[in-house]
């Protein structure tokens, strides 16, 4: 028998080998930040600039940046969805994938290519070998010759760490605890992680919030929250707003989606901000050096203000999702109300969602009891049988009436008699229904008993 020990490691190509012999320590080569920025300004579209920023910025592996596809890229929600978990990504970095998205559809003419990482060359997934070559190549050219593509995904863990908890970071990289605490607690202050990152509440706190937009209306982290919370507004839509895009005259913001009109406080608050504006065509100014803001600053400012305010846990993000969110679930109700039921592909349609999105959206609202799911349709509270208390509504309605066809039983659910077929299909399966002929009965009833018996003599007698 082999005693010799063996140790294992994380390859320059990202996979885990086993090596004989003592345990080595565990070599981490932190890129230079600036450099890297450097980098990705230079590298924009192209297949490096695509790499370095998955496995800079959001810590992917050389297989999951391979194998990564368009379908697991969550626009809507700012996240990737991988196999074994879910990356929150930046607005910046989802704006940066949503050009590139569009622009490699339109240069591959290839609307089915759902692949993020593509070879124009061989008109096909790019293999790992060549992704790991790209990118030795682009930080060779910036100085960064120690550093490996494996170390770029290190380098976002200690980020992480310095910012979050390891339970937190454990989930956001798939890494046990005790592996991040074995290998990057050297890296950090103290051997220790950040604070405890705070799950926050789906409901927004709006009396908070309304005290916080009165407190801050005259700053321009209190703009920033009027025109996100009140109108839908981006960052990114914010920080490039001009007073060519305000019309007063008409009340509205001239956008590239479409006009959009301004509610009385935004109007309010756009006049008074128009009659002091600085020579900057830019609606929002810093306060001190009255200059354009970058997303960073306006994020930063809009989080102190509501962390002054009692909302740590919210950013402006945060707040233009929530509120994305209350807009698609009203188009959703709204539909419901008017044309009955809704399937996902449906949803799809009316929201402009892919698969995986359209889901995620009917599910929360599953969850927060504004839908009932039933199989494959989704219907408003109140108007079908709850599918836990489905099976105890049909045995109640044969006990007192002995039998039913299958569209009395779809009638008293309030579902089609497709799915009430599928629904009584199972509960003859487990044994707890009978059917005779187009009649169902509960099983070791009386009238399941006289029935049963009848076909008998009827059969006896042919």
């Amino acid at each position: 028998m082999n005693d010799r020990p063996y140790w294992f490691y994380f390859a320059p190509d990202g996979e885990i080998r086993a090596q004989e012999g003592h345990m080595q320590e565990y070599l981490v080569n932190r890129p230079d930040e600036a450099t890297m920025e450097r980098l990705l300004n230079i590298h924009t579209v192209d297949v490096a600039g695509v790499v370095l920023r998955l496995a800079w910025q959001v810590g992917l592996l050389r297989d999951e940046i391979t194998n990564l596809t368009w379908d697991q890229v969550d626009f809507e929600s700012f996240q990737i969805h991988l196999p074994d978990r879910t990356v929150p990504i930046g607005e910046t970095l989802a704006d940066y994938l949503r050009t590139v998205h569009k622009r490699w559809t339109f240069v591959i003419g290839d609307p089915a290519n759902n692949y993020v990482v593509w070879s124009d060359r061989y008109h096909k997934q790019m293999q790992p070998q060549a992704i790991s070559r790209i990118v030795r190549k682009a930080l060779d050219e910036g100085g960064q010759t120690e550093v490996r593509l494996i170390d770029l995904r290190h380098d976002y863990v200690i980020r992480q760490l310095e910012r979050y908890d390891w339970a937190y970071v454990a989930r956001i990289t798939g890494t046990e605890i005790r592996s991040l605490q074995l290998h990057f607690a050297q890296h950090l202050p103290d051997g220790k992680a950040g604070p405890k990152h705070i799950d926050k509440s789906d409901e927004i706190d709006e009396f908070r919030l309304w005290k916080i937009l009165q407190a801050e209306k005259d700053t321009p982290a209190g703009l920033a929250l009027w025109l996100t919370w009140s109108m839908g507004l981006s960052a990114t839509t914010i920080v490039f707003l001009t007073w060519d895009q305000v019309d007063f005259d008409r009340n509205v913001l001239w956008l590239p989606e479409g006009d959009i009109p301004m509610t009385t406080a935004v109007s309010q608050l756009l006049k008074k901000r128009y009659k002091i504006r600085a020579g900057d065509p830019h609606v929002l100014l810093s306060a001190e050096a009255k200059r354009p803001l970058d997303i960073y600053r306006l994020s930063r400012i809009v989080r102190t203000a509501l962390i002054r305010g009692g909302m740590e846990t919210w950013t402006l993000r945060d707040l233009w999702l929530a509120r994305g969110e209350n807009r698609w679930s009203q188009a959703v109700l709204g539909k419901i109300k008017q044309d009955g039921p809704v399937t996902r592909k449906e949803v799809m349609e009316l929201l402009g969602l892919s698969k995986y999105s359209a889901y995620q959206r009917l599910h929360r609202m599953v969850n927060k009891r504004l839908l009932i799911r039933v199989g494959c349709k989704y219907y408003l509270p109140g108007s079908v049988v709850p599918p836990e208390q489905q099976s105890e509504t049909i045995y109640n309605y044969l006990k007192t009436e002995g039998f039913a066809c299958r569209q009395d039983l779809a009638d008293i659910l309030h579902i089609g008699t497709k799915q009430c077929g599928i629904l009584l299909k199972r509960e003859v399966e487990s044994g707890k229904l009978v059917r005779i002929a187009q009649r169902y009965y509960l099983k070791d009833s009386q009238s399941f008993t006289v029935a049963s018996g009848s076909l008998y003599q009827i059969d006896s007698t042919q």
